[in-house]
């Protein structure tokens, strides 16, 4: 008898962020609203925070300055954020985690998620408008697979391979990634697509509506030039 396929075909590293995502928000959900706004002061990521002329006061201290930069990434606006979010990191950290191993994707995804908040703390100095959700790594995680699915014999590639191996093709560099004409219209799309909802010209949900796009970028660009230094082309098992 030929053994079932698994139900969620992914990583467990992958299902298993989203299943800490999910387990916070429902946590998030029992609590009373002021406990929850507790949470939210604590572990969001308020440009505010760094400003020392800010007139607001957040609780956590120095502490909070630092962790806030890692579990912000943890915290989601709504449902609808949190499903939209595990959607895209089930299509694309799945084939990064596979590739990097554990650890490697685990720090991969925790530079992204820092470098994404960095450059949205660039552009949103002094401002009290909290920052959350791992948008941020996802788009890093999307960056990263742009260097190695359109690839001939990748998942994606000419010949569409489902085999194993294809996770480890070798990955385009840098300058082969922009001259890749199906890599660079994706790009220009997923930019495109963030322009517009930064600018409020696209909106998926009220709760949505102000998206860090500034976050998106900055985990993009570290995921795409910064894949180098956490990859591996050896099978793991994840």
């Amino acid at each position: 008898m030929s053994k079932q396929p698994p139900a969620i075909n992914a990583p467990r590293v992958v299902v298993a962020l989203i299943a800490i995502f999910s387990l916070i928000h429902f946590i998030r959900f029992l609590l009373p609203a002021d406990l929850d706004l507790k949470v939210l002061l604590l572990f969001a990521f308020f440009p505010a925070r760094y400003d020392g002329a800010a007139d607001i006061i957040l609780p956590g201290g120095t502490a909070a300055g630092l962790w806030s930069f890692v579990t912000y990434a943890f915290l989601h606006g709504n449902v609808v954020h949190l499903v939209v979010n595990s959607v895209w990191m089930l299509a694309f950290a799945s084939p990064v985690a596979r590739r990097m191993g554990v650890a490697n994707f685990l720090w991969f995804s925790l530079v992204c998620s820092v470098a994404g908040v960095l450059t949205h703390l660039v552009f949103h100095w002094g401002e009290a408008v909290p920052v959350v959700g791992a948008s941020a790594a996802i788009s890093g995680h999307m960056a990263a697979a742009m260097r190695f699915v359109f690839q001939t014999q990748g998942p994606l590639g000419a010949i569409g391979n489902s085999s194993a191996g294809s996770l480890y093709v070798p990955a385009l560099s840098i300058r082969e990634t922009f001259r890749d004409r199906r890599v660079v219209s994706f790009l220009v799309v997923w930019v495109g697509i963030n322009l517009l909802m930064g600018l409020g010209a696209l909106q998926l949900d009220d709760a949505l509506s102000n998206i860090a796009w500034e976050a998106h970028i900055g985990g993009l660009v570290a995921g795409l030039f910064l894949f180098d230094f956490f990859d591996r082309r050896a099978p793991a098992k994840t």
